[in-house]
């Protein structure tokens, strides 16, 4: 058992913070209640990453899990979701005349559906999580389906990944507010979208002990087959600068990669090949998957891909090069029609139907709260950050190293007054200043 000291969170606090969750209406983010739960949530999240880490008792996924509070946070990632899609959309319409000043309030909103993703990641790996929240499962799965759409759509459209979420990130330290918030979001919309992949992993090694509609809707709805076909194809999470170099996206950063490193799979890139092995390769989703002549085309594209390499890497994929190249020389078996009731994605259509013909009020009242704050507003979301983040315990897991908050590059010295920023250099501190001098005053004032 660890120290007292190098718990983000002590069993009994956690359970605490777990028994207390519930469920916010979309009106509420933002919220003195709201961010109050917001800080907890961020806190648990911290302990869960930092247990996972050490490989010790996982006491935050056991207190979600006895106190079924699995859902909860299914509920609070669907809000976020639609919030983005719906209120957030407006807000950025109503800044085009009118800049914002503070963006921080927008962006912990913003950032709390990537806190929820990755509390969601670490306790999903267990099948245990996804029974307890076995009647919201599918709507966990269609959201996972909609953000690796919708990324695999901006690969359709040409969109460099990395030079949208990185180099913008440089090149925009002088941007307005406007212009921050629409970086921020693009940045939020990568990260969940990575961590949508490992959940959506760990759905589908459990899919045998969850409802038979998810392995419908992933292979027939959404044809999910397909989709980690694309991905693998044209990884997203893989590009090259201006300069010639490759660079990967690997334990939450950009990394550089030599080109004789390029075949060498990382975590990210062996999910997907082991979820579309998984899926392929289950007697059950065979039976359930309605092939045809082009999403046939589409699985036998992979076949140029089953490198010596890659297979050596992971074993397992010799079946399923044996599988593709039956495939490819006889047809599939037609699918066994049967007549069944199909669960559909109850909790955001529940919040969906709610909200209709609401989503403009509720815009104009988070115009006043979150995108202009008023001072007091500014200094509560400063407060919370302040509580949050000023915990060094975690510094020992974070993969990334601290970067510039002016120039992104390395940053080796910190802001002494609320040491929430870093600097490479007295030069970028002293022009950040103005930027940072606000967030910076309120947020010792609260220390």
């Amino acid at each position: 058992m660890a120290a007292e000291s190098e718990f983000v969170l002590l069993p009994s606090e956690a359970e605490s913070y777990v028994e207390n969750l519930q469920c916010f209406e979309i009106k509420e983010i933002g919220s003195s209640r709201w961010m109050v739960q917001h800080e907890h949530i961020e806190k648990l999240h911290m302990q869960a990453v930092v247990s996972a880490s050490r490989n010790e008792d996982e006491f935050v996924k056991e207190f979600l899990i006895s106190h079924q509070k699995v859902t909860t946070l299914v509920w609070e990632l669907l809000t976020i979701e639609l919030w983005k899609s719906h209120v957030f959309t407006r807000l950025m319409k109503m800044s085009v005349d009118h800049e914002p000043e503070q963006t921080f309030p927008c962006y912990v909103v913003l950032y709390h559906e990537v806190t929820l993703a990755g509390l969601l990641e670490i306790v999903l790996y267990h099948q245990a999580a996804c029974e307890v929240a076995d009647d919201v499962m599918l709507d966990v799965a269609d959201f996972c389906c909609r953000k690796i759409t919708f990324l695999i759509s901006k690969q359709a459209k040409g969109v460099n990944l990395y030079e949208e979420t990185e180099l913008d990130a440089v090149t925009g330290t002088s941007a307005t507010g406007r212009q921050e918030l629409k970086r921020q979001y693009k940045q939020i919309q990568f990260q969940v979208t990575v961590k949508a992949v490992s959940i959506l992993k760990y759905i589908i090694d459990h899919l045998n002990s969850l409802p038979l509609s998810i392995m419908t809707h992933l292979l027939n709805k959404n044809d999910m087959i397909c989709c980690f076909v694309e991905l693998i194809e044209n990884p997203p999470w893989t590009a090259r600068k201006k300069d010639g170099h490759s660079v990967k996206f690997i334990n939450g950063k950009w990394q550089k990669i030599e080109d004789g490193e390029l075949m060498k799979l990382t975590k990210l890139e062996g999910q997907v090949w082991l979820s579309l092995f998984c899926l392929l390769m289950n007697p059950d989703c065979q039976r359930k998957y309605e092939f045809n002549s082009h999403n046939k085309t589409v699985v036998l594209k992979i076949r140029g891909r089953l490198l010596e390499v890659i297979v050596d890497q992971l074993p397992c994929l010799n079946d399923l090069q044996r599988y593709l190249e039956h495939l490819a020389f006889m047809e599939p078996p037609a699918v066994k029609k049967e007549v069944v009731l199909e669960q559909v994605p109850e909790m955001r259509e529940r919040l969906l139907t709610d909200h209709k013909d609401k989503w403009r009020a509720i815009a104009e009242l988070h115009a006043t709260t979150i995108l202009f704050p008023s001072r007091d507003d500014v200094q509560r979301y400063a407060q919370s950050l302040a509580s949050t983040y000023s915990l060094d315990i975690l510094e020992k897991y974070v993969c990334d190293s601290p970067k510039c908050a002016l120039c992104g590059q390395e940053a080796s010295k910190r802001c002494s007054r609320c040491q929430n920023e870093w600097y490479c250099g007295r030069e970028c501190q002293v022009k950040h200043w103005t930027k940072h001098k606000i967030a910076c005053n309120m947020m010792t004032d609260m220390k």
